[in-house]
């Protein structure tokens, strides 16, 4: 790479070779995780969000889903189905293979010792011990296939006084100590408004899954991995842990105010509400000749002064005072040409038109043999092997034919008997959130035959 030129030309220039080796057609890519076979035995969020990463990255994820199916194809916003799909199942189920199979059955548990025998992952977020009661410990498992590497993923973990408590994102956000330090003083705690434990776990997982495969590159060896939802929480606390340890004093709600930068805060302007930031000497110096306040720049230019909870409140109550006259844009020039940090606090609906997002393909269109054109987001980074969307979430037992043909080599007069033992099983045409969409034809979206 060669670069010429000075101050915006090298920006440009730098811009233009990037987007130049990572642009293009996310379908044309290589993918990363092509060749690795990740056996899914999960229902909600935590689990299918770890696998959807994999499978986004590459990786042949294969889902076994009990009878009912799993329990997002009942979880929807404010009961809203589109095409009988509920958008709950579909945001963390993309690019996978869809079984009816449920390890209750001595055979079900047959074949899955055959699909083990092949594949390289195995993940559950199951109840701590339910896969071995059925005969599908991991040392069972590992005898089948030495390599393999199993994640188990649960709200508590696999050993420790609270194993087996029942968690969903709000348990983990309260337990990890999350909830009570987010909201505003003198107000009870607030979880946030996305599952953001679930979501972070998910992330975790598959990077200690991912660790996992190199380990095993290197090694020869398989392994379990036990991953608590609410001490992942606990982790991305940042520094409350070190403080708490050292102050003896508990962390308590400040709202959107940042006790560890100095400003770092939401204002709200003439038409908005906008996200300002100065932390640096510079920075504030720059806020406070935008505010034509340079007198609270000789007082607070040092950063750590700032942080006093005297000094940051009085700063803060100027800033506010400051906002009320702008409006979001001229915030935000300001900020451009003064050099402190600004940015309008968006909606969803701008963020997911937003063509800064959809030309870096953070969100993406595809389209989606079953149900038609989608857009969704998909998995930073941008690499020269990204995440891509090929399609969604399937109706319960989808690929049967096409997973048990193709990976297990069975022929359709063994399915066919499958199907009549109950071993395996399809979608009940009478549950809507488990079927096709009303106008499906027969064909569309199935890889078999």
């Amino acid at each position: 790479m060669t670069i010429s030129g000075t101050g915006g030309d090298i920006l440009q220039e730098f811009r233009e070779f990037v987007r130049g080796i990572l642009g293009g057609d996310f379908f044309e890519k290589d993918e990363s995780l092509k060749g690795v076979r990740v056996l899914e035995v999960c229902s909600v969020v935590l689990g299918p969000a770890a696998t959807d990463i994999l499978a986004e990255f590459g990786a042949e994820v294969i889902k076994f889903e009990p009878k009912r199916g799993d329990q997002m194809r009942y979880v929807s916003p404010f009961a809203y189905y589109w095409k009988n799909l509920s958008p709950g199942l579909l945001e963390q189920n993309h690019n996978k293979y869809w079984v009816g199979m449920h390890f209750g059955h001595p055979k079900a548990r047959k074949l899955f010792y055959d699909f083990v025998k092949k594949s390289d992952v195995v993940v559950d977020n199951l109840t701590p011990g339910r896969l071995a009661k059925w005969g599908l410990s991991y040392d069972r498992l590992r005898e089948i296939n030495p390599k393999i590497i199993q994640l188990h993923v649960s709200g508590f973990g696999s050993w420790g006084p609270f194993t087996g408590r029942t968690s969903y994102d709000a348990i983990a956000q309260s337990e990890g100590g999350l909830s009570y330090i987010t909201g505003h003083e003198g107000r009870g705690p607030i979880k946030s408004g996305v599952w953001i434990a679930d979501w972070i776990t998910a992330l975790m997982s598959a990077l200690a899954i991912v660790t996992a495969l190199n380990y095993r590159e290197v090694s020869g060896e398989g392994q379990f991995i036990d991953y608590s939802q609410v001490e992942n929480v606990i982790r991305f606390m940042d520094w409350t842990w070190l403080y708490v340890f050292k102050t003896g004093e508990n962390r308590e709600r400040y709202g959107n105010r940042d006790v560890a930068i100095c400003p770092s805060d939401l204002f709200k302007c003439r038409d908005g509400w906008v996200a300002i930031a100065a932390f640096t000497e510079r920075e504030f110096e720059g806020l406070c000749r935008a505010m034509d306040r340079m007198d609270l720049y000789e007082r607070f230019r040092d950063p750590v002064e700032r942080l006093k909870d005297e000094n940051a409140r009085a700063i803060l109550a100027e800033i506010a005072k400051w906002a009320e006259s702008k409006t979001v844009e001229e915030v935000e020039e300001l900020a451009d040409t003064l050099g402190f940090s600004a940015s309008r606090v968006i909606d969803v609906e701008e963020a997911y038109n937003s063509e800064h997002f959809r030309e870096r393909g953070a969100v993406q269109e595809y389209y989606d043999p079953l149900y038609g054109r989608l857009v969704e987001p998909a998995y930073p980074p941008r690499m020269e092997t990204p995440a891509r969307l090929k399609w969604g979430a399937r109706p319960l037992g989808f690929d049967n034919e096409y997973v048990l043909t193709r990976v297990l080599g069975l022929s359709m007069d063994e399915i066919k008997r499958l199907e009549e033992e109950g071993v395996i099983y399809k979608w009940d045409p009478n549950i809507a959130p488990q079927t096709p969409p009303p106008d499906w034809d027969g064909k569309r979206g199935l890889k078999f035959p």
